[in-house]
């Protein structure tokens, strides 16, 4: 049996009232040989994370590639500040938050957390920028800044 495509919301999280929760499991293959999770797995998360929450949003990364809004988009992460605060270890149960902080422009800027129930295990502050083809910025199409201004409308 096959499923379409958006049948399964569960796995792209959930929106919530101040941004987005990606529930995570902790894998083998996500930790170094002493059963914590190896540090740039956080990475990994946090972008699995930005990508839900987009997605949830209504911006699509194949529409922005397919220059579907106008020309050809992308997102680039441009900085990124981190913090690791708890270890992780294989078969835990994660939950990565995604909180938009601003978007002005060519600029996001999000916070994530991953926590473990209510233990905070690792912290970013990120800014991405919408760039083109051609790696320039551009302005992220109205329409779609005003997707991510009311998330918790759509929960």
């Amino acid at each position: 049996m096959t499923r379409e495509a958006g049948s399964w919301p569960d796995l792209a999280g959930r929106l919530t009232a101040d941004g987005h929760v990606l529930p995570v499991r902790v894998y083998y293959e996500d930790t170094d040989f002493t059963g914590v999770v190896y540090h740039a797995a956080y990475l990994k998360f946090i972008e699995r994370g930005r990508s839900d929450f987009l997605r949830l949003c209504g911006i699509h990364h194949a529409e922005l590639s397919d220059g579907v809004h106008g020309e050809v988009l992308a997102f680039a992460v441009r900085r990124m500040e981190i913090d690791f605060h708890a270890p992780a270890r294989v078969d835990d149960l994660l939950e990565i938050v995604t909180r938009l902080e601003s978007a002005r422009g060519a600029r996001l800027c999000l916070t994530q957390e991953v926590r473990r129930a209510e233990t905070l295990l690792f912290s970013a502050s990120v800014t991405v920028a919408v760039i083109s083809a051609e790696g320039r910025p551009r302005r992220l199409p109205a329409r779609l800044a005003a997707r991510l201004q009311g998330p918790a409308a759509a929960v």
